[in-house]
């Protein structure tokens, strides 16, 4: 049987790799980072993960000697794909440039995520009880004590009757129109 031995890893160095991987994650996209962190919480046991995030930076400055970069694979050759070949990529890019229309207007609502009040929670609320379609919701922002609602002027008001006063989650819902534009 082959004996594993391990380098001792030089503190300054993994003191350098944790600086540049918390850069890196600074950086990098939330919902992909999101995406890893879901993996792992459904992978590996709480108690196990600062072993795992350990393990991780140790594979990542093994065989790494202080000014040495790491040996990459080569690269093959990727033939060039454009946007206009894949038409799934250019129906997503024009959905998400979603134009808020200029006579919408945007509703204060005092429940956000502290009372576990989400984006598609509130959209399904506010079709099935105004009897509106997703489209007819211009945007939805959720943050930990209220949230806004962008729609047109007709459906604020119906959520303003239907919405105000109503339990949502617990607590009385108070809707009006947000001072802000």
């Amino acid at each position: 049987m082959e004996e594993k031995t391990s380098t001792p890893i030089n503190g300054d160095a993994l003191e350098k790799k944790i600086d540049d991987l918390l850069q890196m994650m600074r950086s990098a996209d939330p919902a992909e980072l999101e995406n890893i962190k879901t993996i792992i919480r459904k992978k590996v046991k709480f108690f196990d993960r600062m072993t795992l995030a350990a393990m991780l930076l140790k594979n990542a400055s093994e065989g790494k000697r202080e000014g040495e970069r790491p040996q990459r694979r080569q690269r093959t050759e990727k033939p060039e794909k454009k946007a206009a070949d894949n038409p799934a990529r250019t129906e997503v890019k024009e959905k998400s440039e979603h134009v808020i229309p200029e006579d919408a207007k945007t509703l204060y609502l005092n429940i956000g995520k502290m009372k576990h009040l989400y984006a598609k929670d509130l959209s399904k609320l506010l079709q099935t009880e105004l009897g509106i379609t997703r489209d007819d919701i211009y945007q939805i922002r959720v943050h930990d004590k209220y949230s806004f609602v962008t729609m047109s002027e007709e459906n604020c008001a119906k959520a303003i009757e239907k919405l105000n006063n109503q339990a949502i989650n617990g607590r009385t819902a108070k809707v009006t129109y947000s001072e802000k534009a």
